[in-house]
């Protein structure tokens, strides 16, 4: 898919989108189009079509919806950051009236480069102040607003899941993207914290390319790693599906963030609700687009959490899972 995709094919893949009007009722109640730029580093829009679901109920919640009164320009970056400064550029050209930036910490830098003067909304998994996005959560103070979602601060919890799990093992195996040290660091911090705790020795692997997943299954299998914690990050979020796959080819049994990982053969997965989030994200570009400031809209922070559990990857792996761990999973894949 190109990293434009045509507005009516997505809505068509939205289910239907906005209903259309009669033609009457347009005539007698026109309504100003506004336009909203998405800037999203995911590789393609069917991957996560119930986040974007979740963005325009947001949107319909302050009386927003696609084709009514507010037309949506989509760039995807498919996986690729560095196609994200271009995409940036492009929604700052078209002049959309504000930027809706997701996957990861590189879309809302890309969308902060290009422009200082659009209003840009972010969702992320990681602390935007860190990454001098905002200089406080309470008053953003300039033109750059969002959600945050629980991401890398459970990043040890995927560690004890993976541990209540597989309780005789005490080699596990940690992912990281090395390109972005500071959530690297983040969360090397505190999941070798959990594993002091816990009595575990975690070896910690990088990767940055699809090229390098590979040689992170072998790895593991070499080093006899009873399971697998893939930190949270964009570009694995925009492979989940590939990653969840390759757990499942190798027989690891691993966690990461998102359903979309169980659901393609992960074991397990613990993070934030992205769904939530995004609607969250849609309510504030709504907002602004009545005309409320990003500089007074606080940073908002979603403290939703969901956990999945693929009871199909379990028994291929000999997993007996605890009774009381399918009781606290939103949902078990079968």
């Amino acid at each position: 898919m190109s990293a434009k995709i045509k507005r009516r094919e997505f809505i068509t893949l939205l289910g239907g989108g906005a209903a259309a009007w009669p033609l009457a009722a347009r005539a007698q109640q026109p309504e100003r189009m506004r336009r909203i730029g998405v800037l999203s580093s995911i590789t393609s829009p069917d991957l996560s079509a119930d986040r974007w679901r979740a963005f325009h109920r947001g949107l319909s919640e302050t009386g927003y919806a696609e084709s009514r009164n507010v037309t949506i320009e989509y760039r995807w970056a498919e996986g690729h950051y560095d196609r994200l400064p271009a995409l940036a550029r492009d929604l700052v050209r078209v002049q959309v009236s504000v930027i809706a930036a997701f996957g990861g910490v590189h879309t809302p830098l890309a969308a902060k480069a290009a422009t200082a003067t659009i209003p840009i909304v972010f969702e992320l998994g990681a602390d935007p102040v860190q990454l001098g996005l905002v200089p406080n959560f309470n008053r953003p103070g300039a033109n750059v607003t969002g959600v945050t979602q629980l991401n890398t601060e459970v990043a040890p919890k995927r560690l004890e899941l993976l541990h209540e799990l597989i309780p005789t093992t005490s080699l596990m195996a940690l992912l990281l993207d090395p390109t972005d040290p500071t959530n690297a660091d983040t969360q090397s911090t505190s999941v070798l914290s959990a594993a002091q705790r816990l009595g575990l020795k975690v070896h910690v692997l990088n990767a940055s390319s699809e090229r390098d997943f590979d040689r992170v299954f072998a790895s593991v299998m070499q080093l006899r790693a009873g399971g697998l914690v893939i930190g949270a990050h964009g570009f694995f979020t925009a492979r989940s599906e590939q990653l969840g796959a390759l757990a499942a080819r190798h027989a690891v049994p691993a966690a990461y963030e998102n359903r979309e990982f169980v659901a393609a053969g992960g074991l397990v997965s613990y993070g934030g609700g992205i769904s939530d989030a995004y609607r969250l994200a849609g309510v504030y570009a709504a907002r602004i687009l009545k005309g409320e400031k990003p500089a007074e809209l606080p940073v908002q922070q979603s403290t939703k959490v969901e956990m999945f559990l693929n009871l199909k990857a379990a028994k291929a792996l000999g997993i007996t899972v605890p009774l009381p761990l399918l009781g606290r999973a939103d949902e078990v894949i079968e």
